[in-house]
């Protein structure tokens, strides 16, 4: 079922909804996953409305990205419990339309998680026409769906050009839309964006520029919790060329 189009909906509502996640997005210390985890899942069962059905399907991404996906754990099954707790709430009319960006984009992602752990392809491609009809709809008021289809296309095997290209893309159109309005993307979203954009661009017309973005990446993200650690690597790479 496709995701509706709301025209009352503001990137400032949508993002009054996205301050209530920010502890549940882009983890990436696994002993906080792990923690959150639990705690979210209680927070769930003892109160079991609408934003910690979205918290529980989030988490669950995280919990298939870092511990199932990335580290190659035994932790499988979670990327589809985040699609399938996602896909309630995409379907319930009664959803509160400021939440459809993110629950959609989160659904989008889930989707192509459960297909790198199946190793069914043909889910990797019906998870990119989920992230085109999300970005079509919401990406003037939510980084959340180029922001993941944009981590879900740089990880992709060569092969995948096509759908590769779709990073570039992304990663650029957040930065030009937080660049006009810094209220669109929060700081650990935005240090992601801009160590991506510079490991997308390292050759040497681009280098100044992504110097530029990995001292950003950096500067928002002081306690290491989103993208400082690897444009810091990167950043030495690059000045080392420079010389």
């Amino acid at each position: 079922m496709a995701p509706r189009q709301h025209s009352t909906i503001t990137l400032e509502k949508v993002k009054s909804y996205v301050d209530q996640l920010l502890d549940v997005i882009e983890i990436i210390d696994p002993t906080y996953l792990k923690s959150k985890w639990i705690e979210v899942e209680q927070e769930a069962r003892q109160i079991p409305n609408e934003l910690h059905k979205v918290r529980l399907g989030i988490i669950y991404h995280e919990v298939a990205l870092n511990l199932t996906f990335l580290s190659k754990s035994n932790y499988r099954g979670y990327a589809q419990k985040s699609f399938d707790l996602l896909s309630e709430l995409v379907k319930d009319p009664r959803t509160t339309p400021e939440l459809l960006p993110v629950v959609c984009a989160y659904r989008a992602s889930a989707l192509s998680l459960v297909g790198a752990e199946t190793k069914k392809i043909r889910l990797l491609g019906e998870a990119f026409v989920l992230f085109e009809e999300t970005i079509r709809k919401y990406a003037t008021v939510s980084c959340a769906p180029e922001f993941l289809r944009g981590s879900v296309a740089e990880n992709l095997p060569w092969f995948f050009f096509r759908k590769r290209r779709a990073a570039q893309h992304d990663f650029q159109s957040i930065i030009d839309k937080y660049q006009k309005n810094t209220d669109y993307a929060d700081a650990k979203t935005m240090s992601f964006t801009y160590w991506a954009w510079a490991n997308q661009h390292q050759t040497k017309k681009h280098r100044e520029q992504s110097l530029h973005y990995l001292e950003l990446a950096i500067q928002l993200d002081p306690s290491y919790q989103a993208g400082r650690d690897k444009a810091e690597t990167l950043k030495k790479k690059l000045s080392g060329i420079s010389r």
